[in-house]
């Protein structure tokens, strides 16, 4: 069953993706591009945005730091101003390093917060009033041209799990924060997602020391997350053969989950 406005015709469409410099952000940019949407990718670093327009004609670049707010508002007002509004804006900005509590680092877990989480909140206060107006006022056809609002989370987010002391709590506050959204925009004909991957190889992912069971890379992610989108799934959770094992793992008591996790990573 679809639980969004399924997001089929691409072309025409003006796709807003923060985060969007390296890893499931540009791949997801660059397939959208392909499918014809009018695609803009932000990020920190400018150098791999204008790369990006480079290799992909008539895409718009737009460089800033995801946590800063008045940046995040600028950039939104300009993509409204010259394209009329937005009809999906993304955000896969993230950071991952991993920590233990017997490591404890306040900075660490201060800095995952500001860009995997107050990043996502700054989006929605630069965007919501837009994307409200737009779910409120009719074009010429009778019809509103709504808007999807997508975060990019974890199944770190699903339940606790070793070295995830700083992302885990961010992702699993996305999650939340997705759902919370959700009961309140789908009324009003806006769409809500929560993407959920397991193990993709990224530079997120290129420094971790265990093995990643079913990792995959970002082109597939992409894919995987744009037939999301057009099946109008609110969560979009890829590879199944992996985050179907852990929603199972949702499901025990604390005393089962946390032995199977120790089992399982043998810490």
């Amino acid at each position: 069953m679809s639980l969004n406005p399924r997001l089929e015709r691409w072309p025409g469409r003006t796709v807003w993706l923060i985060g969007a410099s390296t890893g499931i952000g540009r791949a997801t940019a660059s397939q959208l591009h392909g499918l014809g949407a009018h695609v803009i990718v932000s990020a920190r670093s400018a150098p791999p945005l204008e790369r990006f327009v480079a290799e992909h004609p008539g895409a718009d670049a737009m460089a800033f730091d995801a946590t800063d707010r008045a940046a995040m508002h600028d950039a939104a007002e300009r993509i409204v101003s010259t394209r009329g509004g937005i009809d999906l804006v993304v955000y896969c900005a993230g950071t991952y390093a991993p920590l233990r509590a017997t490591a404890y680092d306040l900075d660490t877990m201060l800095r995952h917060q500001e860009v995997n989480y107050v990043g996502a909140l700054y989006l929605l206060d630069a965007v919501l009033p837009h994307l409200l107006r737009q779910a409120r006022h009719k074009g010429p056809d009778g019809r509103a041209r709504g808007g999807h609002i997508s975060l990019v989370s974890s199944v770190a987010g699903f339940r606790g799990l070793p070295k995830s002391l700083a992302y885990g709590p961010t992702k699993a506050a996305l999650i939340n924060l997705a759902e919370t959204l959700y009961l309140d925009l789908e009324p009003l004909g806006l769409g809500v997602s929560v993407i959920n991957p397991g193990f993709v190889e990224t530079p997120l992912t290129a420094g971790n020391e265990f093995r990643m069971p079913a990792l995959i890379g970002p082109e597939e992610a992409a894919r995987q997350i744009v037939r999301g989108w057009e099946r109008g799934d609110f969560e979009i959770h890829f590879p199944k053969r992996f985050t179907l094992w852990l929603k199972g793992l949702r499901h025990l008591g604390y005393g089962a989950y946390f032995a199977a996790v120790r089992r399982s990573t043998g810490m």
